[in-house]
């Protein structure tokens, strides 16, 4: 197997970060021709995102372009983003399940109309800045391994891309750790060496959803019990809380000081469910959950009970799993273990050994919950 390739034409997405930065640069010292790109994906005069760091990121590229020496480009993506990422985002939070913009981002933006401008442009590539590892095999075909820096390894947020887009992808950050990319970003004096990586909604930032969906969503106040019954507060709409929440719920801890957690939600009565962390939550708890809308990097037979490795959530350690097709055209997905709050919407992203090999999204049971056993 190898991961290098003979000198190419590649279309580097700059984030403004030094990740990207170091991608950039570290394509350009191997002699492929490369220009940059920063993708605008909101307006930077729009207030709905509070302190978006968009016009500074849009700044920092720039540098890291002109310091690089090559050519860079801005391109408009802000229609295709808000129809592609964000009405799927909000869509989601409506239905009572939480989604991850992150995820659909890289297939939709990144690797679906940005990879789809830059073959357009006759590019032959398009480069990112994730600690992931795209190998190449002996007959030619591509596969996606998680990054050697495995506290930074981001192949869960590429688990929804396809073979086609993972055979135009290059990520030259994937052989390489944080500490490095940092060390040759001083080295070569990136304007970016020292900036702080970026958290938050991917090409968004650091934006509080409750409040950015506010703008969208119209709230729906309702009861909040416990699971008991027990009325003890009221929420102010179920889109503005997730399984497993445990600030901002607005109900006191009990004389004991144990604070509440949310539990579920019931859509038909919008009513939010709690119970008392540690003693109450087990309904937080499950072994088996229904995975929807699958989606394979690696072709794999479904007849048969299939034992694999899973990431339940980004940064989660892998996990054994069973994996069990359904009728319904859903697959079951049993732990060897039980996890805590697993919530509808969210990626399961399936691994054998350090390769990614497919994903697919937790279902939504009448419960509100994802969970079929608890």
């Amino acid at each position: 197997m190898r991961m290098t390739e003979s000198k190419e034409k590649i279309l580097v997405a700059l984030s403004g970060g030094v990740d990207s930065a170091v991608a950039a640069m570290s394509l350009l010292n191997a002699g492929h021709e490369i220009e940059t790109v920063y993708v605008k994906t909101w307006d930077h005069e729009d207030d709905l995102l509070g302190e978006c760091p968009g016009a500074q990121d849009l700044k920092d590229a720039q540098a890291v372009a002109d310091k690089l020496g090559i050519p860079f480009r801005i391109l408009n993506l802000m229609d295709f983003y808000h129809h592609h990422v964000v009405d799927p985002m909000i869509q989601g939070y409506a239905r009572g399940i939480t989604p991850n913009p992150d995820v659909l981002c890289n297939r939709e933006m990144k690797f679906g109309a940005l990879l789809d401008y830059a073959l357009n442009e006759n590019f032959e590539a398009l480069a990112t800045g994730h600690y992931c590892r795209r190998v190449v095999t002996g007959d030619g075909g591509v596969q996606l391994w998680e990054g050697l820096d495995k506290n930074k390894d981001q192949s869960y947020f590429l688990s929804r891309i396809t073979q086609e887009q993972l055979f135009r992808a290059r990520f030259p950050l994937g052989e390489i750790d944080k500490v490095k990319v940092r060390a040759l970003a001083k080295k070569y004096d990136l304007p970016v060496a020292d900036k702080k990586d970026s958290q938050g909604i991917c090409f968004l930032g650091k934006v509080k959803v409750p409040e950015f969906l506010a703008n969208f969503i119209e709230d729906q106040p309702g009861e909040i019990i416990t699971v008991e019954g027990k009325i003890v507060g009221k929420h102010k709409g179920l889109h503005r809380y997730t399984l497993g929440q445990r600030r901002g719920i607005g109900v006191p801890s009990n004389t004991d000081h144990e604070n509440f957690v949310v539990t579920g939600k019931d859509q038909s009565s919008n009513r939010l469910i709690v119970a008392f962390e540690n003693t109450d939550e087990i309904t937080l708890w499950g072994q088996s959950y229904e995975i929807s809308d699958l989606s394979f990097l690696e072709k794999l037979d479904l007849s048969t009970s299939l034992s694999l490795l899973a990431k339940p959530r980004y940064r989660d350690p892998s996990t054994p799993i069973l994996l069990e097709s359904q009728d319904s055209g859903t697959v079951k997905i049993t732990f060897s273990k039980p996890q805590r709050a697993i919530t509808p919407g969210q990626v399961l992203a399936l691994y054998q050994g350090e390769q990614l090999i497919g994903s697919g999204i937790y279902s939504l049971q009448e419960n509100g919950r994802a969970s079929l056993s608890a």
